[in-house]
């Protein structure tokens, strides 16, 4: 095991060098970050020479790279063009929008897990049919629309929670907007786990299980669920950084000052430090997840093990 997790820590490097140059070169060549600092204003030549020079952006594309991953490495993110640093405004965006993905993973686990045990036990009944309508429909809806549909129907017109989410988020508060960013990978959920409970419900050991006369939920549980959830944690795995990066949607309809939030504010106004740096750390969470991952398979299933 140790040999294969330094392996796979190993092969994240290029993935990780890769993947960061791609977002440099796109938000630095493709744009001018000096011209979005001034915004509507051009610029005097001199003073854009100079900015350009003390950002280091007067350099190769290459070598403006090597420079920003050995401030990285230094712990050194750059510099918003308000004069605040990056690695603040991390410190304030990512706690608020883990404790928002953490609410939105529970639920996508708990409540698409159970509809997909629930849907694969009983395929081709009412249930089941009902179900997989629900997740299409989950599915078909943008997340805009069900978050203002459901921030108008429980925020505002009926009052049960707050229509938006305080500075300090508290986790409470996070429930409504959780619930919104975990619906559509809910449904997802849902869905693998129904197909891989009804294919697996046939198999072999389950029957041997049966036939022991093992009780009806050791069997479920023990057996079928952990033999059908590989599927579903590799897709639960990816999906934490999905929804980390993805909730600029669901942090711009209930206010909430996280990294989605930060995000857009930087692609907004061409901030190219604070977008390259909440990307480069997003890159980092989406590898760590996958690794983690791999490591659950072993778990999941004893037949897998890893030289």
């Amino acid at each position: 095991m140790g040999r294969y997790v330094i392996r796979r820590l190993l092969q994240m490097i290029p993935v990780f060098i890769g993947s960061t140059f791609l977002i440099f070169f796109m938000v630095y060549a493709l744009g001018d970050p000096v011209a979005a600092l001034f915004g509507d204003k051009a610029p005097d030549p001199a003073t854009a020479a100079r900015i350009r020079k003390d950002l280091y952006l007067d350099q190769p594309l290459w070598k403006q790279y090597l420079h920003y991953m050995g401030q990285i490495f230094q712990g050194d993110f750059g510099t918003a063009f308000n004069g605040q640093k990056v690695t603040e405004l991390m410190s304030t965006a990512f706690p608020v929008t883990l404790r928002l993905t953490l609410v939105a993973i529970v639920i996508e686990i708990i409540a698409g897990i159970t509809f997909g045990v629930v849907s694969g036990l009983r395929r081709g009944r009412a249930v089941d049919t009902t179900l997989l309508v629900l997740t299409l429909i989950v599915i078909s809806v943008p997340t805009f629309v069900t978050g203002y549909l459901l921030q108008y129907v429980l925020g505002v017109k009926w009052g049960w929670v707050r229509p938006t989410v305080s500075s300090d988020a508290p986790l409470n508060e996070l429930i409504l907007p959780g619930v919104v960013l975990a619906l559509v990978s809910l449904a997802y959920v849902t869905r693998l786990t129904r197909t891989s409970i009804a294919e697996n419900v046939k198999a072999d050991y389950v029957r041997t299980a049966v036939a022991k006369g093992l009780p009806r939920r050791r069997v479920i549980t023990r057996h079928l669920l952990r033999n059908s959830l590989i599927p579903v944690v590799t897709f639960i795995g990816t999906d934490i950084g999905a929804l980390m990066g993805g909730a600029i949607v669901t942090e711009r309809i209930f206010n909430i000052h996280g990294v989605g939030y930060q995000l857009y504010q930087g692609i907004l106004r061409n901030n190219a430090p604070t977008v390259v740096g909440f990307v480069t750390i997003l890159v980092i969470v989406f590898l760590l997840a996958n690794l983690l991952v791999d490591l659950l398979y072993a778990v999941l299933d004893p037949r897998i093990r890893y030289a």
